[in-house]
């Protein structure tokens, strides 16, 4: 696997928390006065990790958008699907059918962490990995999220749903919006890529498609926001429930 770099101070902050024996060396630059500066070196001295003090330029030479800080860490590993289904009675996940671009992943990745999303779904082929920067736009949220990727996810819907679970699809043009659904069954959402939105295959395969109204002259959502308002329509649900 190639060594990844950490080049923000929040996701260093959570890797260190969350899974400190994938990191290696930390850069830091000297004479720097932040405050989380010290929290990461009280961190890594606690946790065995070599810290080392270095001029500003040579920070730049290792990646120019530093924040003072740069960690060589290894990749994110994968989460194996059966441990995602194993944690929850009633699973919530997430379905990514073709999100390619690295910034909507991430931003993705951090709503799905704060809605208590179980985990994500990803197809191997035709999706951004869990690059540097997806780990950036993430916020840190990328070390607490359970991520699984799957070679079919046609195919692995179909074994889902003999497990029981349902499927919605997020897509424009249904007559039917986001909140016509009861999503306190066990569940997962379906979001497309950026340009095509659901393949066909996959699209079949859901059990409701919903869409968000639009009202403007633009006509379609970026799938980050998109994906945010389903997941918290699953939150609100579930939620109410509860409080019942």
């Amino acid at each position: 696997m190639v060594e990844k770099k950490i080049i923000r101070i929040n996701p260093l902050l959570e890797a260190l928390k969350s899974s400190p024996d994938r990191l290696g060396k930390i850069y830091i630059q000297k004479s720097t006065e932040r405050k989380r500066v010290a929290e990461i070196v009280k961190l890594a001295r606690s946790g065995g990790i070599p810290v080392v003090w270095v001029p500003k330029n040579r920070l730049d030479r290792m990646d120019c958008h530093h924040q003072g800080v740069v960690a060589l860490s290894s990749p994110k590993a994968f989460t194996p699907v059966e441990s995602i289904l194993n944690d929850s009675e009633s699973p919530f996940l997430l379905l990514l059918d073709g999100v390619e671009d690295p910034q909507n992943l991430g931003a993705i990745i951090r709503t799905a962490e704060c809605a208590g999303v179980d985990g994500i779904i990803l197809p191997e082929r035709r999706s951004a990995g869990l690059s540097q920067a997806v780990s950036s736009v993430s916020a840190g949220a990328l070390e607490h999220t359970k991520i699984a990727r799957v070679k079919n996810l046609a195919r692995f819907m179909d074994a889902l749903k003999a497990k029981g679970l349902w499927f919605v699809g997020a897509e424009g043009g249904s007559s039917s919006y986001w909140f016509d659904f009861d999503y306190t069954v066990s569940l997962g959402l379906v979001l497309g890529s950026e340009g095509k939105g659901l393949r066909p295959l996959v699209r079949d395969k859901c059990d409701k498609i919903l869409s968000i109204p639009l009202l403007g002259e633009v006509g379609s959502l970026n799938v980050g926001a998109a994906a945010a308002i389903f997941m918290y329509e699953v939150v609100r649900q579930r939620k109410k429930f509860s409080e019942t």
